[in-house]
């Protein structure tokens, strides 16, 4: 028998953390977290990490799972959620994943295969290659391979170049190959997969507010703070969109009104590259939070959403 399992996702700022709350204190359930950075300790201004009071008592977790000189991978990732899933329902609960890091999220929704394709000698051979020619040079290799990967990734994107590298060299095969010959395999859940979205505009405009509230409630206090803990720049957490930037801040890169500037110009393309992402999966129901006339309207309509498609609630 298949488990049930709500995902509400969306980009930053759309309303996740709000709206999930009340959706778990009105069908009984508990969450976790499907964001990348959240799962780092000690970033919490930068990542706009839930509070304590915020959670209002429902249980949360995937969050603060790690400390900021870590890595975490998608793997590990399923591995902790999935336990926590089963964890969740075998106290009658009803598990709702909340994020925005679409491969995290894919993890559960397809059966993603991260056994096999593992090459230490040659990412470590990659990585090297990295450091003497170039993130550039290193992304013109995808290029030869797997140009559906190298057209998708930035250069800078490092980690899941090598990782598109890897699969290729062990599997004779894409990523994006293998990722899609996964998507026709069956799941262990029945899903309800909800995605908040609004008017681009008024979505820009919450992005922009977050950077400032976050500027004001101290994030280059926080980021300081990290400093002096002994986490460095070249940590994957640290280069996150808000804590790469202040870093170039305190090297003399950049003046803080540039900071702010680009803080906020990043994390609108983040929003449109999630907002990509997540049309490419025919399972989503949008939900357009600004087209209903209330909050309360809104989350009938998602309830009774839910209710439809899990129907042993």
């Amino acid at each position: 028998m298949k488990k049930n399992l709500v995902i509400i996702a969306g980009p930053t700022a759309s309303g996740k953390t709000a709206t999930s709350i009340e959706i778990a204190k009105r069908l009984n359930g508990e969450i976790i977290s499907a964001d990348s950075m959240q799962v780092y300790k000690y970033m919490d201004i930068g990542t706009a990490k839930i509070t304590e009071e915020e959670m209002q008592g429902v249980p949360h977790y995937m969050i603060d799972e790690v400390t900021p000189d870590m890595e975490f991978s998608v793997a590990l990732f399923r591995e902790k959620a999935g336990a926590y899933i089963d964890d969740i329902l075998s106290r009658g609960k009803l598990p709702i994943v909340v994020g925005g890091t679409g491969l995290y999220i894919n993890s559960l929704t397809y059966a993603l295969d991260f056994s096999g394709a593992e090459d230490k000698e040659y990412r470590e051979y990659l990585e090297n290659l990295a450091k003497e020619k170039g993130n550039e040079y290193l992304h013109s290799k995808l290029k030869e391979v797997d140009i559906e990967s190298y057209e998708r990734l930035f250069p800078n994107d490092t980690k899941r170049i090598i990782r598109a590298l890897e699969v290729y060299k062990l599997t004779g095969k894409t990523i994006s190959e293998v990722q899609r010959e996964s998507r026709e395999k069956d799941i262990d859940y029945n899903l309800a997969y909800i995605t908040l979205t609004m008017d681009r505009e008024t979505l820009y405009e919450r992005i922009n507010k977050r950077v400032d509230i976050m500027f004001e409630k101290g994030l280059v206090e926080e980021v300081k703070s990290l400093l002096n803990m002994g986490y460095t720049k070249d940590m994957t957490s640290m280069q996150a969109i808000g804590y790469k930037e202040v870093l170039d801040y305190f090297d003399g890169k950049l003046t803080l009104d540039e900071v702010i500037y680009i803080i906020k110009q990043s994390s609108r393309r983040y929003a449109k590259r999630q907002l990509t992402w997540f049309r490419k999966d025919k399972r989503v129901r949008w939900f357009e939070t600004d087209k209903y006339e209330d909050k309360h309207c809104l989350l009938e309509n998602i309830v009774e959403y839910i209710e439809g498609e899990l129907k042993t609630l």
